[in-house]
């Protein structure tokens, strides 16, 4: 995938020390014990060193995350905004208040236990897919309808939609034949600071169409414009479907006119935008979820993707859109969107074709009250790019899941591999083998087609070492150990493989470096060729 290379701007706050008495003298000698208060307000900042020799570790136990920059008394009032109570959203650490009774002082002292001590971890908002869509977000607004752009009487554009100006971050196919529509967005996410609109039309992909398709472009968005009486340069393109064919633009115009009439942000409305997307693909796709920034603000990621057949991204037909409230700067943005495709949507194949038109587009309206994320290292960074990884990987698996006449999902894992290249190598030429999606097909154990996957990945791996099992919801069985193919049950095996979703795991015990990586196919079915020899008909 390609996507603009942004550099990172972070300003790095420099912490006082909030007991400046302290700061004259390295002898420990010469100055007074720490009274519990003192403790107390060392505990709060991790940027305080503890020049007394009776309380050694307690500087420590803080952890780094929770040091901002300020020469302000410890607060004797709670924050503002509490952090809610519910799962998806609790925070493991709570802050440490002044203890000043007379009766509990002496508690303060104590050095904290090992189970007591918080690392950085603990500041990790509690995450999990919710059962719902693009509607947890109502600062957004969403549409899907029936334009006629090819299919009959079916819904087939669709619209994402927020009155407050997003930023926007994409990655798109690396295929050198690019639509029309890839093109245009490249160049405004150059250009443009800020976006309203995405347009998406399924049946046309807008490809190889010349110069018409960059003028269709350019009208698609100026319909935009008037529909929803926005920046000409604020809408974003993407297009499905067949490729060579110009774009119906009456009914493209007269749908962008219907569907600003249609939008809202209701679940019909966002239901409707996810199906608008597809072409073979079986079911919707949607995913959400929430957290909770360090200041306690509700941050909400929700994702919509298309694909089924031509799926072996670097992108390949494959379309994902990201929305967001989180308050982000448009260049992290960016590198969280770019870090978290080359480990989700790049490591899904389903028939090893790169389409003209995969993108994952990511835009934040910035609506959320967490601080502007403008460092990488901060705890919310981190914190949304775990959230926007869980969305991607949801998506991915759903897309792999959904191939074009699939029966079974392929999850190959690859573990403790010398480096993360490696594990993203094997584990992507495993589920890309047509023999080993066979044979998952087959229920047929067949080891040395994922052998010889492995060994065409074009990287160097311990053979000796490698252990391989495939599992499943009806159990495990392991197939080689240290480089040696056992004797196995057959029937067991073929049960194993019988199930909806199949797992195959191999283990390079490389202690040193222990990096892996995860890849999602399916299995390969006569359905599929059906589907595609029937495509154009």
């Amino acid at each position: 995938m390609n996507s603009s290379n942004l550099k990172n701007t972070s300003a790095d706050s420099k912490n006082k020390n909030p007991n400046p008495q302290n700061n004259g003298s390295q002898n420990p000698a010469k100055n007074p014990p720490l009274t519990p208060s003192q403790i107390v307000q060392n505990l709060r900042s991790s940027n305080t060193k503890t020049t007394s020799t009776p309380e050694p570790n307690v500087a420590k136990s803080a952890p780094k995350s929770r040091t901002k920059s300020s020469t302000k008394p410890t607060p004797k009032t709670a924050p503002k905004s509490k952090p809610s109570t519910k799962s998806t959203t609790t925070f493991h650490l709570k802050p440490i208040k002044a203890k000043t009774n007379a009766n509990t002082a002496a508690n303060a002292t104590k050095i904290p236990t090992k189970s007591t001590q918080k690392s950085i971890k603990d500041f990790a908002p509690k995450m999990r897919m919710l059962k719902k869509g693009l509607e947890i977000l109502p600062s957004f607004e969403f549409a899907g309808i029936k334009a006629g752009v090819k299919y009959k009487d079916r819904l087939d554009m669709a619209l994402l939609y927020s009155a407050t100006p997003c930023v926007a971050a994409g990655v798109f196919t690396r295929n050198r034949v690019r639509a029309a529509c890839v093109e245009y967005n490249i160049e405004r996410l150059k250009d443009t600071p800020y976006f309203h609109s995405v347009i998406i039309n399924a049946g046309n992909a807008n490809a190889c169409t010349g110069e018409r398709g960059k003028k269709d472009c350019l009208e698609s968005a100026l319909s935009a414009s008037i529909a929803l009486d926005i920046d000409f340069h604020s809408t974003l393109l993407a297009s499905t479907g067949v490729i060579g064919v110009p774009l119906p633009m009456p009914k493209i115009k007269k749908g962008i006119l219907n569907l600003a009439k249609a939008k809202g942000s209701s679940e019909v409305c966002a239901s409707n935008a996810a199906k608008a997307i597809m072409t073979t693909d079986t079911h919707q796709k949607q995913c959400a979820l929430e957290f909770r920034s360090k200041n306690g603000s509700k941050i909400r990621l929700a994702g919509i993707a298309k694909g089924s057949g031509m799926i072996h991204p670097n992108m390949a037909t494959l379309l994902g859109f990201v929305i967001t409230d989180i308050n982000i700067s448009q260049k992290l943005l960016q590198k969280a969107l770019k870090k978290v495709t080359k480990n989700t949507f790049n490591m899904i194949s389903v028939d090893r074709d790169t389409s003209t038109n995969d993108m994952v587009l990511a835009l934040s309206n910035k609506t959320a009250k967490n601080e502007l994320i403008v460092d990488e290292r901060s705890v919310d960074y981190k914190s949304f790019v775990q959230g926007i990884m869980m969305i991607c990987d949801e998506l991915s698996r759903q897309i792999a899941k959904d191939g074009e006449g699939a029966s079974k999902l392929i999850t190959a894992s690859v573990q403790n591999a010398p480096s993360k290249r490696v594990a993203r190598k094997l584990a992507k030429s495993i589920i890309s083998s047509n023999l080993v999606k066979c044979a998952v097909y087959g229920n047929d154990a067949n080891w040395g087609r994922i052998l010889c996957a492995m060994g065409y990945a074009g990287v160097e791996f311990p053979k000796e070492k490698l252990d391989l099992k495939i599992t499943s919801k009806g159990g495990e069985i392991i197939i080689m150990k240290n480089g040696q193919a056992l004797q196995i049950n057959e029937k067991k095996a073929t049960r194993i493989l019988g199930f909806d979703e199949v797992s195959i795991i191999a283990d390079l015990k490389n202690t040193n470096s222990a990096k892996s990586a995860k890849a999602y196919g399916c299995d390969l079915t006569p359905q599929y060729i059906s589907i595609n020899a029937d495509y154009r008909s």
